[in-house]
C-alpha cells in the first residue's frame, strides 16, 4: 500500500502546474461584441465569445456572424481551421476550387496553409464557431479582398 501512495505522490509531483489548475467558465454575454476589421472582412461582420487556450494549449476562436452578402477576406492558418456552421446560409471557398454552400451542423476544414474565404449568402447572414490553432503565436494569414466577382461565381 506504501509503494502505491509513494507512486500516486510521485506522479502528482510530477504532473505539469496546469493539471492542478480550477475550470475556468466565461459565462456567455461576459465580454463585449467586436466588429469585424474592415481590412479583413466585407461587410457587417461581428465577432463574440472569443476563446484562446492558455500554454501548452495552442486552440483559439470565436463566433462569428456574417450580415448577408458579408464575408472574410482571402487567408490561411498555419495549423488549419475548423468552422461549425450555427446558423443560416453561408459559403466557403478555397483558391482555385469552386464556391460550396454551408448550412447548420455543417462542419468545414480547412488544412493548413490553404487560401479560402468563408462568409454568408447574399440573401441571408450566416453564423459559425471558428476554431483554429497558433503555430508559434500566429493563428492567420490575412490577404487580399474577395472581388464581388468571386463571391457571386458558382
Amino acid at each position: 500500500m506504501k509503494s502505491i501512495v509513494a507512486t500516486i505522490a510521485m506522479i502528482a509531483t510530477a504532473l505539469p502546474a496546469y493539471a492542478n489548475s480550477e475550470v475556468v467558465v466565461t459565462r456567455s454575454g461576459s465580454q463585449p461584441s467586436a466588429a469585424g476589421s474592415p481590412d479583413n472582412f466585407t461587410g457587417s461582420v461581428r465577432v463574440d465569445d472569443r476563446f484562446s487556450g492558455t500554454a501548452p494549449a495552442r486552440i483559439g476562436g470565436a463566433t462569428v456572424t456574417f450580415e448577408p452578402g458579408a464575408r472574410t477576406a482571402w487567408h490561411s492558418h498555419p495549423l488549419g481551421q475548423t468552422l461549425i456552421v450555427t446558423a443560416s446560409v453561408g459559403r466557403v471557398q478555397h483558391w482555385g476550387g469552386p464556391v460550396q454552400e454551408i448550412r447548420p451542423g455543417d462542419t468545414v476544414w480547412i488544412p493548413p496553409g490553404v487560401k479560402h474565404w468563408h462568409g454568408a449568402s447574399a440573401t441571408v447572414g450566416m453564423s459559425h464557431i471558428a476554431f483554429s490553432e497558433a503555430l508559434d503565436g500566429k493563428t492567420v494569414d490575412w490577404m487580399e479582398k474577395v472581388t464581388d466577382d468571386q463571391y457571386n461565381a458558382r
